[in-house]
């Protein structure tokens, strides 16, 4: 058990490491109103359960909505309670997306892609069923929680950016990846007069901004940047910025000889520090963000 709680405390602290951040956020929301679930009907607090998985769940209509705006991501991180197949196919399918979009174009990007996806398929969702009259007599239900939208953001993008990469399916063989993000619109489409019409909605919502996000990408404009710059704002109150010191002693005037390192010793430190920086923009932003003089230079270190 401690071997299982380390791995996954060295995921969630190392760098570069979204997908497996994202998955690890779900999983721990799912477990604790999971928990929160069964502990409420066995004690006969089923109220406090309930309260808490609607501070998860988006609510169809606007008067509601604005109650709980927050829920416009928060239902990305939070999966149905009735069946473990929900969260289990989303997070398998966002593992295989998403470390495409992580080698390609980089962590930060697949957080962007994750944010949007959930907040373009929320607005889609909440639009519907406000102002289309078919989805506003049927919204007489809870709220809708689920990564899907985020996920079908995700998988469309991956389409988009590399279509014809392959994945090898059980019964199936080879498969180009815009034939399964393509079979997935279908599928959703066809549902969104179902039973899950709210989810299938969201669905195309965030393939939508999938698509839009890498041909937005493609021409040099990033919609996903202030996702970062919010996250940049947040996470710099938590880094602990060291104090600089002023020392005012005189020192001793004593000479003391220091040794050089030779030219050679200080051109292969200065190399080794590029090469690290190249590795860096590599996890970041993918291999293909790198120049040609880059894609050179990690190559020749790479025949030392």
């Amino acid at each position: 058990m401690d071997n299982i709680l380390h791995e996954f405390k060295d995921a969630w602290r190392r760098p570069n490491n979204a997908l497996p951040q994202i998955i690890i956020i779900n999983v721990v929301v799912f477990l604790v109103l999971a928990v929160l679930n069964v502990f409420g009907k066995i004690f006969g607090i089923s109220f406090i359960s309930d309260f808490v998985y609607d501070q998860f769940s988006i609510p169809p209509l606007f008067a509601d909505f604005i109650l709980r705006p927050w829920t416009l991501l928060t239902y990305a991180f939070a999966h149905s309670l009735s069946s473990i197949f929900h969260i289990l196919f989303n997070m398998l399918i966002l593992y295989w997306f998403g470390k495409l979009i992580v080698e390609y174009i980089g962590n930060q990007k697949l957080i962007n892609l994750y944010v949007l996806g959930a907040i373009s398929g929320g607005l889609l969702y909440l639009f519907v069923y406000n102002f289309v009259p078919y989805y506003a007599e049927n919204s007489n239900f809870h709220g809708m929680v689920g990564a899907s939208a985020a996920v079908y953001a995700i998988t469309v993008a991956a389409a988009t950016l590399v279509p014809n990469y392959t994945f090898y399916l059980m019964f199936f063989g080879p498969v180009r990846i815009k034939y399964i993000a393509g079979f997935y619109i279908v599928i959703s489409f066809l549902g969104s007069v179902g039973g899950n019409a709210g989810g299938n909605i969201a669905h195309l919502g965030g393939a939508f901004m999938g698509f839009v996000y890498i041909k937005q990408l493609q021409s040099g404009t990033d919609w996903g940047a202030w996702i970062g710059s919010v996250m940049r704002f947040f996470k710099s109150f938590f880094v602990h910025q060291p104090k600089m010191k002023v020392s005012s002693q005189k020192r001793a005037k004593t000479t003391t000889v220091k040794s050089q390192p030779s030219s050679s010793m200080a051109n292969n430190m200065a190399d080794q520090a590029e090469i690290d920086k190249i590795l860096d923009k590599i996890s970041q932003s993918g291999y293909e963000s790198l120049s040609k003089e880059e894609k050179q230079k990690l190559f020749n270190a790479s025949k030392n």
